[in-house]
């Protein structure tokens, strides 16, 4: 056989390889509703409980690991960023209300390896089992004149459903509402290439133990990405809240205000534990506080808008884990849509 696509950088076999190694970890997210195996040209769904819904919306997003592969890569680690991958869309369909049906994924580096692929793939269904979403198709991509060598990109894209009165689009939140903030775990997915700038600057190691972090610092940066679904969806069923906002690229100023109206603002006390890696790397890059909130969750990976006089249920139904962090207030002119004191 003439080898030539190979010797042009494309290796057709390995990806028949991957694709056989991935089979299991993908039939294991199966749930009643898909129709197609894994081969064909796309992934088929039936949704068994539409029924169950007067009016369902459907809720799409996609998103990426961005350079927290970088890390990945560096450690040799992949199956942490496929279980980021699916947990990242969950939780942005999550501020909508909706719940998480389907999940396709799309890998793409310089030269494909099963092995690296059957990783990621594996904790892509990790995280798509803990959820009941089923993943049912993907791309891979080999493309040695787009990526340098040994880097990849993983990319997903969800669809979830929702009832159309339980949807939650901030046009509710009003004056006196009350912001609960719950915990991440760390830097999330976002953020990674100011963190990977200090870590050239400070000539730290992935593999060298950091006393502040308890563990060594790749490992803190591959923290998994956490999913917030289990603690959070019960909420949304039960509560009519005014708006969740999922902390990510533009950290807590940007994703907040996006839920405000013109005439309202969010006044956030920072009184939570601020994790150390976000103090580190603001030290050694000098980076101000404003910026800071720009563009990391400093330990807020989720904020919930809630009513003020449903306020006490929530945080009964919530559990310890949650810190109040403000009040949804008038704004006045010329006044930022969110404000920290």
């Amino acid at each position: 056989m003439n080898d030539a696509y190979k010797k042009s950088g494309v290796d057709i076999d390995a990806a028949t390889e991957a694709v056989e190694r991935i089979k299991a970890h993908v039939r294991s997210t199966f749930i009643p509703g898909v129709v197609s195996d894994i081969g064909l040209f796309s992934g088929l769904f039936t949704i068994p409980e539409l029924k169950e819904y007067k009016e369902p919306v459907f809720a799409f997003s996609t998103d990426g690991v961005g350079t927290k592969m970088m890390i990945a890569e560096s450690m040799g680690i992949f199956d942490t960023v496929g279980q980021c991958l699916v947990n990242h869309c969950v939780n942005d369909i999550l501020t909508s209300g909706a719940k998480p049906l389907i999940f396709l994924d799309y890998v793409a580096s310089a030269k494909l390896t099963p092995e690296k692929l059957e990783n990621i793939v594996k904790g892509i269904a990790v995280a798509c089992r803990e959820v009941g979403c089923a993943l049912i198709g993907g791309e891979t991509a080999e493309m040695p004149g787009v990526y340098r060598k040994d880097r990849h990109d993983l990319v997903g894209a969800i669809f979830g459903i929702v009832e159309r009165e339980k949807v939650i689009d901030g046009s509710r939140i009003a004056e006196g509402d009350v912001l609960l903030g719950l915990p991440s775990n760390g830097l999330h997915t976002n953020g990674y290439s100011l963190v990977r700038r200090a870590i050239k600057t400070a000539r730290l190691k992935l593999n060298q133990y950091i006393e502040e972090l308890d563990c060594t610092l790749g490992e803190e940066l591959l923290k998994i990405h956490k999913c917030y679904f289990s603690q959070v969806y019960p909420i949304v069923q039960r509560f009519n809240l005014g708006g969740i906002a999922h902390i990510t690229g533009g950290g807590l100023i940007d994703n907040i205000a996006r839920l405000l109206p013109d005439n309202l603002c969010a006044k956030i006390d920072c009184c939570w534990p601020i994790p150390p890696i976000f103090k580190m790397v603001q030290e050694i890059e000098n980076v101000s506080w404003p910026e800071m909130r720009k563009v990391f969750n400093l330990g807020v990976g989720k904020v919930l808008i809630v009513p003020f006089e449903e306020t006490g249920k929530v945080r009964e139904a919530l559990g310890e884990n949650h810190w109040v962090i403000g009040e949804i207030c008038l704004r006045e002119e010329g006044e930022e849509k969110v404000v920290f004191f």
